[in-house]
């Protein structure tokens, strides 16, 4: 039953090869959406057809001419679509990935026609790649931890999986309909073609998709030393490091080459002095951006958790009944903030091995977008000072290990409160106070809704437009002279 709305529904449409790093970027787009606050999910057809007929080591499942392979292979894919529908009409998705080969011409057409008959728009996603050694690299780093080839020696099963892959290539077609919304990737984005892209979210996930890399790097995290503020138990404000929050700004630079070694580093801090004093011993090139600032507290910028609730207490219930989407007065929420970070996170996907040094709130979105939290936890998530956190970004998530240096520190770690805490502040707030003038922040979304705008088109539909033509283009230009909306002041050395 076509299900009507005023959301745009978007499915994503794999298409391409095994090990051609289909669910890599399936999973990719879905977390940085997810962490928009777009409702998104993956529908992984080799999922379903595990889940239905079990793991399949055998290349010879796969092979066209075996009728009970294509038989249950398309049930499998017939069975994610169905889901991917229902899912769309009863939760309100608005953007499902449909994970599988998709790699001919035939089943392009039946999963457009029976998706557009359900008012759902279609932009289909193919990777392409020539390159043997990234193919082979996927397959021994993904593949091969794959249900199907559990227990199995990894040669054997890499031998298994090329004779996969030649199954599929004997009928393999790109994509080329010139009616279809699609993106071609090839060999992992050197090159980029797009088609008829018109909507919003279509052009989004165009811009994302050409920042990411697949080269070895690791993300190090760290808040800068301790500073006087900490020590007060003041938030916001620029104030200098404490005696402690010094003695780990000289420790700090040891911490990185341990780890490091003589590898190439970037070093971005905010524009705020605790951070830049952090470091300042690091013989790193060295960036201050202004969209890595702490979160503006608004009115209650450098006063303690004690004086807000004595001054304002509605606001101070209200903030932990929903601290992702408070706003203080003439502040911040958590919201904004990660909206203000959203051109971060684009870069971030551009570079090699980099060290941020920032705030805790800001640390905390930066975490949750690579370590996919949702918009509840984010605010409570545990960054303590005078620790590296370091990620190593891999196909479908990222490892992560934390550094401990040995020097004191203040725990400013709020704890999220429970249900029953909040009821009690909030039955404790005078009625009188509810009238006067406080810091009057507000909540200022739900939990759940889109923190960017998700306007359907950009341009007109073919339908409403019959002068449409296809537009067709081989982006090859520099990506990183494409604006990314926040200034940046380069401190010393070439970046």
């Amino acid at each position: 039953m076509t299900q009507t709305t005023s959301n745009p529904r978007l499915a994503c449409v794999m298409v391409g090869l095994p090990a051609r790093g289909k669910t890599f970027i399936a999973q990719k787009v879905c977390r940085y959406l997810t962490w928009l606050g777009i409702n998104t999910k993956v529908f992984n057809v080799g999922n379903y057809r595990r889940q239905l007929h079990g793991a399949k080591p055998n290349h010879t499942f796969f092979d066209p001419s075996n009728p009970t392979g294509v038989h249950q292979r398309k049930e499998a894919a017939h069975a994610a679509l169905d889901d991917m529908i229902r899912w769309f009409n009863d939760d309100q998705g608005v953007v499902a990935i449909y994970d599988a080969t998709n790699g001919t011409i035939d089943r392009r057409r039946l999963v457009h026609d029976k998706l557009t008959k359900e008012n759902i728009q279609v932009f289909f996603i193919e990777s392409l790649c020539q390159d043997e050694s990234v193919i082979m690299d996927n397959i021994k780093q993904v593949k091969l931890s794959s249900p199907d080839y559990a227990n199995m020696d990894p040669e054997e099963a890499a031998s298994d999986f090329m004779a996969r892959i030649e199954h599929y290539k004997g009928h393999y077609q790109t994509l080329e309909e010139p009616e279809y919304t699609y993106m071609k990737m090839v060999n992992v984005g050197s090159q980029v073609i797009i088609n008829m892209i018109r909507g919003y979210l279509e052009s989004r996930i165009v811009y994302y998709l050409m920042n990411l890399h697949t080269q070895p790097r690791k993300i190090y995290m760290s808040r800068h030393g301790e500073s006087m503020f900490n020590v007060q138990g003041k938030i916001g404000g620029d104030s200098e490091l404490s005696p402690r929050g010094q003695l780990y700004a000289s420790k700090l630079p040891g911490l990185v080459k341990e780890n490091l070694g003589d590898k190439e580093l970037f070093v971005w801090t905010s524009t705020m002095r605790r951070t830049i004093q952090t470091s300042g011993q690091l013989n790193y090139p060295k960036m201050n951006r202004k969209a890595l600032d702490e979160l503006d507290a608004g009115v209650c910028d450098g006063m303690t958790y004690e004086e807000i609730e004595e001054r304002y207490p509605e606001d101070y219930a209200n903030r932990d009944d929903d601290k992702f989407n408070y706003r203080y007065k003439g502040g911040e929420s958590y919201r904004d903030v990660v909206a203000r970070l959203e051109p971060i996170i684009m870069d971030l996907e551009r570079q090699t091995n980099i060290l941020i040094i920032g705030h805790q709130a800001i640390l905390r979105c930066i975490y949750a977008y690579f370590m996919d939290y949702n918009q509840e936890d984010l605010p409570y998530i545990k960054i303590p000072l005078h620790t590296v956190i370091e990620l190593t970004p891999k196909a479908y998530g990222c490892d992560e290990k934390r550094y401990k240096v040995d020097i004191e520190a203040v725990d400013t770690h709020r704890p999220k409160p429970t249900k029953q805490t909040v009821a009690k502040k909030a039955a404790k707030v005078d009625p009188k106070l509810k009238q006067a003038i406080g810091a009057s922040g507000e909540i200022v979304s739900e939990n759940g809704c889109p923190i960017i705008p998700i306007s359907p088109q950009l341009w007109p539909s073919k339908s409403a437009n019959t002068n449409t033509t296809n537009h067709k283009s081989h982006l090859q230009q520099d990506i990183g002279k494409l604006d990314l909306g926040e200034p940046i002041a380069a401190t010393n050395g070439k970046y």
